[in-house]
């Protein structure tokens, strides 16, 4: 009996029931945060760069999930994609067969991004195209150590972890993979000297370190980088899940630093924010090197992989992408956003930098000079590194209706990648309440007293 089409199915109206089930079975220490920040709401819907709330709120959108949403959320181009996807019943994850729009997909993305690669592996989230990463690094040289950058973000499973930037991410999960190595990041001397043993299968690298602070290469650093790779046979990756999809003010920041890596990691907004992706693009050595014979034809791969929605999505994007010229846009609107932030906050004391490219920008802040300040500032860091940031984003959330986020391995850091679809009133309105929050940061001793009483929160909490 053949399936009933979608027109025809009457659906139930989703129940809401509270959080309970979620703090029973998903994970309560989450529901716990939430409430200590102030920031447990529910949304109700989302579109563009605005979230609403059940109870009346507008909160503007400046985080985009960590780089998914820069085509905004539930852009209309890509839901109807998808729900034409849907409604023509086509066969997916057959695990058996062409998929002829992943093969679509890879020939655009191999073309948007230039240079030498040709070929595409899908999965379903930046950690999984580390793992690829990897794994294929590994067959294609022959050679068993990944080197990566101190600061580093690029995954939460075991193989990603093991280049992590950062111990706090790998505590109490036990061994890691052997023969990862660490370099600072910008120091192509260090890199250099490891290069030199000809044991190092690839360097892996963010080109502008996301959860580090938001760094930006040194000038030339990236390009050094690539002729050491090449120099000493060593295969050069740009993990480009933050930096990727038009987020830089380039289809890539590869394309602004003049580079063309070996590999290349593609994630988080490749579809739109709306369904699970992650792709790795690669020259044809190292897909050779892997998938070289019929017996090896399915050696790596992943249930999700190249599912029907996801490709869908992928294609929407760049679509969108192209179409309403986003890259061209942060990176126009990304300079305006730095000019107004820097001329706003030029006066107070705490603001050390601002910096970024396109609409991937961070505000850095020191410690306060001023012995009054400084005595709390103090005195909350010692309750827990990150106590400043959380209480900044917390007051733009709960006092200005901002989302954002301080840096994952910098806790001084506070992220601004609102989607690449805002704008310029919106703009304006977060530089504003960024400028207020801090001007009450340096002027107002209740910022300090409810950080300090935050503090005491979670740690009762």
């Amino acid at each position: 009996m053949p399936n009933p089409v979608l027109s025809d199915i009457q659906l139930d109206p989703i129940e809401l029931n509270g959080q309970e089930p979620y703090s029973q079975h998903v994970n309560p220490i989450w529901v716990k945060l939430l409430d200590v920040l102030g920031m447990n709401v529910r949304y109700t819907r989302s579109n563009g760069a605005e979230l609403y709330t059940n109870d009346g709120r507008v909160i503007l959108d400046c985080l985009s999930g960590y780089c998914v949403h820069n085509a905004g959320h539930n852009h209309p181009l890509i839901v109807a994609e998808l729900m034409a996807e849907m409604k023509a019943q086509t066969p997916t994850m057959l695990q058996s067969n062409v998929v002829e729009s992943a093969g679509q997909l890879a020939s655009v993305l191999c073309e948007q991004a230039g240079g030498k690669v040709s070929k595409a592996f899908f999965c379903s989230s930046g950690s999984e195209a580390i793992e690829a990463v990897i794994k294929f690094a590994r067959a294609c040289t022959g050679r068993p150590d990944i080197v990566y950058a101190s600061g580093a973000f690029h995954g939460l499973t075991c193989g990603a972890l093991s280049i992590m930037g950062n111990d706090f991410w790998r505590e109490d999960f036990g061994q890691m993979l052997d023969g990862t190595h660490a370099v600072p990041f910008g120091d192509s001397a260090k890199l250099e000297k490891l290069l030199k043993e000809r044991k190092i299968a690839a360097v892996v690298l963010e080109p502008i370190q996301a959860e580090a602070g938001i760094i930006l290469p040194p000038a030339g650093y990236l390009a050094n980088v690539q002729r050491l790779c090449r120099k000493y046979g060593t295969l050069f990756v740009l993990d480009e899940a933050q930096t990727g999809i038009g987020r830089t003010g380039r289809f890539l920041a590869a394309e602004r630093y003049n580079v063309q890596p070996d590999m290349i990691v593609l994630a988080k907004a490749l579809s739109g924010g709306l369904v699970p992706i992650g792709a790795v693009l690669m020259t044809d050595i190292i897909y050779k090197s892997v998938f070289h014979s019929l017996r090896r034809a399915f050696i790596h791969t992943s249930t999700y992989s190249e599912n029907a929605l996801a490709m869908r999505a992928g294609l929407a994007t760049l679509k969108v992408l192209r179409r309403e010229r986003l890259a061209e846009r942060a990176d126009t609107m990304g300079v305006e956003l730095r000019d107004h932030l820097r001329a706003s906050l030029a006066s107070y004391e705490m603001v050390k930098e601002v910096r970024g490219e396109g609409m991937l920008n961070g505000i850095e802040f020191q410690a306060p000079r001023g012995v009054s300040m400084k005595l709390s500032f103090e005195a909350f860091k010692a309750i827990h590194p990150a106590l400043f940031g959380q209480i900044l984003m917390m007051r733009l959330f709960k006092e200005k209706n901002i989302l954002t986020q301080i840096c994952g391995n910098n806790f001084m850091v506070l992220k601004v990648a609102p989607p690449l679809v805002i704008s310029e009133q919106q703009m304006h309105h977060c530089v504003a309440a960024i400028r207020d929050v801090v001007d009450t940061m340096h002027s107002s001793a209740a910022f300090w007293s409810d950080a300090l009483n935050l503090g005491r929160r979670a740690m009762t909490a």
